[in-house]
């Protein structure tokens, strides 16, 4: 039996599962969002390969001259985020979830780009850059607000106070939302089924989620382009892109 085949024999296997499971939860990372061109972290085309998350994404840096963070966001982050879309992946987790089959999405993703694709209960761990509030009077902006503030200044400040504005992010250097990484232990803990899906799961404690989910009984699946630290507690493991992966399991859901 080819590779090919092997692989549409785990995803109808996944399908059942998905169908006869009483709750299922979807676990995302930046491999989810990699196909529609937001590169992931780490890895050999990392974005902080070539740019020092401890200067560019540390609070410290950050709380010293916030510049710093704009002009990365301004050059890097702004013409991506301007253009991007939900892809195939992200689309066939919010058909799973029409199809009445899953909760919640987690994700270490900051795009916002589950909910743009129709995900409506979406945990996002490490914040959304969509987001962007004043550290000084908490008035939020969107990030099309931004957008049009750092084309003449940067840092972007306040229109209320003149405060410093910041995304709603976790910056390094800064510990989870309790109260987020709490409603995603609980999702995990509660499900029969957990769905990894682009997650290279070496970053904690988001990486507990697959393990809390396990500990509890549940079936675990993982979808990511390369090999993962807990595959080998996995039931079923894909390595291949998600966006090509999730389609498939959808169809399969639907009329196998």
């Amino acid at each position: 039996m080819g590779r090919i085949e092997i692989i549409m024999d785990i995803i109808k296997a996944i399908a059942s599962e998905i169908r006869s499971s009483k709750l299922l939860v979807a676990f995302t990372g930046a491999g989810c969002s990699a196909e529609s061109g937001i590169p992931t972290y780490r890895g050999e085309n990392g974005l902080w390969n070539k740019y020092d998350p401890n200067i560019y994404a540390n609070i410290n840096y950050f709380n010293q001259d916030p510049s710093y963070y704009w002009n990365f966001f301004k050059e890097v982050r702004c013409p991506m985020l301007k253009k991007v879309k939900p892809n195939m992946g992200h689309f066939a987790l919010a058909e799973i979830e029409a199809l009445g089959k899953l909760k919640t999405v987690i994700t270490q993703n900051i795009d916002g780009l589950h909910q743009e694709a129709g995900s409506s209960s979406v945990i996002e761990l490490h914040g959304t850059t969509r987001t962007i509030f004043c550290m000084n009077c908490s008035k939020e902006y969107s990030m099309n607000d931004v957008f049009t503030m750092l084309e003449t200044e940067i840092p972007p400040l306040c229109s209320e106070c003149n405060g410093k504005l910041r995304p709603a992010v976790v910056f390094f250097g800064e510990s989870l939302n309790p109260q987020i990484l709490h409603m995603a232990f609980e999702e995990a803990g509660s499900c029969d089924f957990l769905l990894v899906v682009g997650s290279s799961l070496v970053v904690y404690p988001a990486a507990d989620i697959p393990l809390r989910a396990k500990k509890r009984g549940a079936t675990l699946a993982i979808i990511n382009r390369e090999s993962t630290p807990l595959d080998y507690l996995a039931d079923y493991v894909i390595n291949d892109d998600s966006g090509k992966v999730l389609p498939q399991i959808v169809q399969s859901l639907k009329h196998d």
